[in-house]
């Protein structure tokens, strides 16, 4: 495994130091066969790890380490990926990785290293989503706030009104901080049972807090055409001509570009722009090339959430064992799930069977 952090978990260590996770987490250990949905490994919880319902990025960082140590996972850490070469014969890669430090940045030489299958699981936080708008780049994205009590200023404006715009506007607001907090459409409105789509109930939950709700000013189905600096201030236009005033720099809350386009030649893309995949979510380009997390989609199945694409990994281990002729039949339980959740997608209807 290379991790180009310090650490397992990089980037829930980077998360602002407030935000937690959306989805809960619950032992089940001992009582049912289900899995915490937070955890990565049958087995674990990391509400039994961290004692924490909503974990912190730290706290599951911590948990992740914990499952690392407790199997002695392979992990070379502070090592950056510079290139995925497939042989030509479809047989394997060739890896370019070097050793860099985050802290003084100091890269190493380029080592190869020569493998029979890549696993892509880059994650998508360190690569935030940039908007075309005008002015953009006066803006500042969510995923860079260190901490949301230390943002100057009274009144902030957020861009994007789906889970992390949401987190960002409760937490100025129970900072006492005025927030704006624009989006196209009214995600917090959203009737769809696809917790892909909708806010999560800690989110909406949240909408309710008495802080939020004297602080919080929402703006629904607005489009914003251009922002510029207005001397020590800057002004948010929208397209129907509305001019709105914030004393710090507007915050981005609109997703993430995600790791894939770092290889984004190995992979045939969809119409959506997200990788191709064959039913083992394998690269149906690039043979031996796996895609694990957010970025993983089949039909109209968003795998967003860790006890989504959690559903996946067994997918990818019983290709890689079968491949290799090991016993994957443990696995077999764990793979038809993933394949039955694919099959909700067929109807084009949201199943609730």
């Amino acid at each position: 495994l290379m991790e180009r952090g310090d650490a397992v978990g990089e980037s829930f260590r980077q998360w602002p130091k407030e935000m937690r996770f959306i989805s809960p987490s619950f032992n089940q250990q001992g009582w049912t066969d289900s899995y915490d949905l937070n955890s990565i490994a049958y087995g674990t919880s990391p509400a039994f790890s961290i004692f924490s319902e909503h974990p912190t990025g730290q706290q599951y960082a911590e948990y992740l380490n914990l499952v690392a140590q407790a199997n002695e996972l392979n992990i070379r850490c502070n090592t950056k990926v510079k290139a995925v070469r497939p042989f030509d014969n479809g047989e394997g890669f060739e890896v370019d990785v070097t050793s860099t430090s985050t802290k003084d940045k100091i890269i190493g030489e380029v080592e190869t290293l020569r493998c029979r299958y890549v696993v892509w699981a880059a994650g998508e936080f360190q690569y935030p989503l940039t908007v075309d708008i005008p002015g953009s780049e006066y803006c500042r994205h969510t995923a860079t706030i260190g901490r949301y009590k230390e943002l100057e200023g009274e009144n902030i404006i957020v861009i994007g009104g789906y889970e992390s715009g949401v987190d960002a506007a409760f937490h100025l607001a129970a900072n006492g901080k005025q927030v704006q907090l624009f989006d196209s459409g009214c995600p917090w409105a959203s009737t769809t049972s696809d917790p892909s789509v909708s806010l999560s109930t800690y989110s909406l939950e949240r909408m309710t807090d008495q802080r939020f709700v004297d602080n919080v000013e929402l703006q629904p189905y607005t489009r914003i055409a251009a922002i510029q600096p207005d001397g020590d201030k800057y002004r948010v236009a929208t397209l129907d001509g509305i001019q709105f005033s914030t004393d710090s720099a507007p915050l981005l809350a609109v997703g993430f570009k995600g790791s894939q386009h770092l290889v984004k030649g190995l992979f045939e893309q969809r119409q959506d722009g997200f990788p191709l995949l064959t039913e083992n979510d394998e690269s149906t380009t690039t043979t031996g090339l796996f895609l694990c997390g957010p970025a993983v989609r089949h039909g109209n199945q968003s795998f967003c959430f860790i006890y989504k694409y959690r559903q996946r990994f067994a997918v990818v281990a019983k290709a890689v064992a079968t491949s290799l002729g090991l016993p994957a039949s443990e696995l077999e339980t764990y793979r038809m799930w993933g394949m039955y959740l694919d099959d909700l997608s067929c109807c084009g209807q949201e199943c609730v069977c």
